[in-house]
C-alpha cells in the first residue's frame, strides 16, 4: 500500500482545518420581530441592525425582520424569548414590567427631567447594571435601549389645556399598573388594551383617547380619526432590542461581539434619526394631519405624577428604591 507524501499529508490537514472552521462559523438565521408598522421607529433600528450585523459577520448571520406582529404580539414577546421560541424582539419598556417589575422605575411619570438625564441614566452605569440584573433574573439579553422619546396624548373629545379637561375621559392604556395609576391620578378613566386592539377602540369611540410615542402617532395614522393632539410629555419611552439566551448561545465569540456592536450602533443611529424627526412630526400632525392643539398647563399633571412616584417609592422593594434613587441622583 503506497504511503502518503508530505504534500498530501499537509493538504489533508489543511482541508480538515478549513472544514472545522466552517462548521464553527456555520450560518445563523435570526428572526427579529416587532409589533408596529414597518415605517415606525422600530423599523429604523431593526433595519440598521440587520445591515450592520450582516456587514460585521461577513454574512455568517442572516437577520430576517418581521414587523407588524408577524412573530407574536408585544405583550407575549418577552415570555417567548424566555422560552426560546422567538429570537429577538423590540419591546416598549412598559410591556416588560410584568416580566421584570424593576422596569417600572423607568415608566414612572415625569421620572426624567429631560433627555440628557435619560441618556445619562441609560447609557451609563445605571443602565448597564439594569441590563445585567434583567439578564440574570430572566435570561433575556437587553442589547440596546435605543432612542428615548415622549408619549404624546391624543383624544376625540376635547382639547387639553389643563388636567381638568381630562376628567372622566376614557383612555386606552397599555397593561401596565404604573400607567393605569397615573391616568387615574390625572382624573381620567383608564382602560387597559393591547396595542393590536387600540386602533379599532379609538375609531369606534370605545375609548376617547390614548397616548403613544410621537413617531407612532404618525406611522399608525391616528391623526385620521383623533382630532385633538397634546404634547403632554407625561411619560418617556424607550423600546429596547432584546435577544433570547437560546439565540445568543448559538453564536461564536466573534459573532456575539458583532451582534453587540451592531446593536449598540443601531441604537445610536435610531436616537439620531428619530430625535431629529420629533418636532417635524408634531408639526405635520397639527398641520397636514389636521389635528388641533392647544397650550397646556402641565403643573397639575406634574404634581399628580410626582404623587404616583411617591406611592411607588413607598410600596417598592429595596431594589426598586435603589434604582429609583440612582435615577434621581443622576439628575443632580
Amino acid at each position: 500500500m503506497p504511503t502518503l507524501g508530505l504534500k498530501s499529508i499537509v493538504a489533508s490537514a489543511l482541508a480538515l482545518a478549513v472544514t472545522g472552521s466552517v462548521a464553527l462559523a456555520a450560518d445563523v438565521t435570526i428572526n427579529l420581530g416587532y409589533a408596529t408598522a414597518e415605517t415606525s421607529s422600530y423599523g429604523t433600528i431593526a433595519t440598521k441592525f440587520e445591515e450592520l450585523v450582516e456587514e460585521y459577520t461577513g454574512g455568517s448571520i442572516d437577520v430576517k425582520i418581521r414587523c407588524c406582529a408577524q412573530l407574536t404580539t408585544e405583550d407575549e414577546a418577552f415570555k417567548a424569548m424566555q422560552l426560546g421560541t422567538v429570537d429577538m424582539y423590540i419591546i416598549t419598556m412598559n410591556n416588560v414590567s410584568p416580566h421584570f417589575p424593576l422596569m417600572d422605575a423607568f415608566v414612572l411619570p415625569y421620572i426624567f427631567q429631560n433627555k440628557e438625564h435619560a441618556y445619562k441614566v441609560l447609557e451609563g452605569e445605571v443602565g448597564q447594571s439594569f441590563a445585567t440584573q434583567l439578564q440574570e433574573a430572566t435570561g433575556v439579553h437587553l442589547l440596546t435601549y435605543g432612542v428615548v422619546g415622549d408619549r404624546d396624548f391624543f383624544n376625540s373629545r376635547n382639547p387639553i389645556t389643563s388636567m381638568a379637561d381630562m376628567e372622566g375621559m376614557k383612555i386606552r392604556v397599555p397593561k401596565n399598573q404604573v400607567m393605569l395609576d397615573t391616568f387615574t391620578a390625572f382624573g381620567a378613566a383608564p382602560i387597559p388594551l393591547p396595542w393590536a386592539d387600540t386602533p379599532t377602540a379609538l375609531q369606534t369611540r370605545t375609548v376617547d383617547g390614548g397616548d403613544a410615542g410621537t413617531p407612532f402617532v404618525k406611522s399608525q395614522k391616528f391623526y385620521e380619526f383623533m382630532p385633538h393632539f397634546t404634547a403632554l410629555e407625561h411619560f418617556n419611552y424607550f423600546s429596547p432590542l432584546f435577544a433570547s439566551d437560546r439565540i445568543m448561545g448559538k453564536l461564536d465569540d466573534a459573532q456575539r461581539d458583532a451582534v453587540m456592536r451592531a446593536a449598540r450602533e443601531a441604537g445610536i443611529y435610531q436616537k439620531e434619526v428619530v430625535s431629529a424627526q420629533v418636532e417635524e412630526i408634531r408639526t405635520f400632525l397639527t398641520t397636514e394631519g389636521g389635528m388641533t392643539t392647544a397650550e397646556v398647563d402641565k403643573s397639575d399633571f406634574i404634581k399628580a405624577g410626582l404623587s404616583v412616584q411617591d406611592k411607588y417609592a413607598e410600596e417598592g422593594s429595596e431594589e426598586f428604591n435603589a434604582l429609583l434613587a440612582a435615577i434621581r441622583t443622576a439628575a443632580e
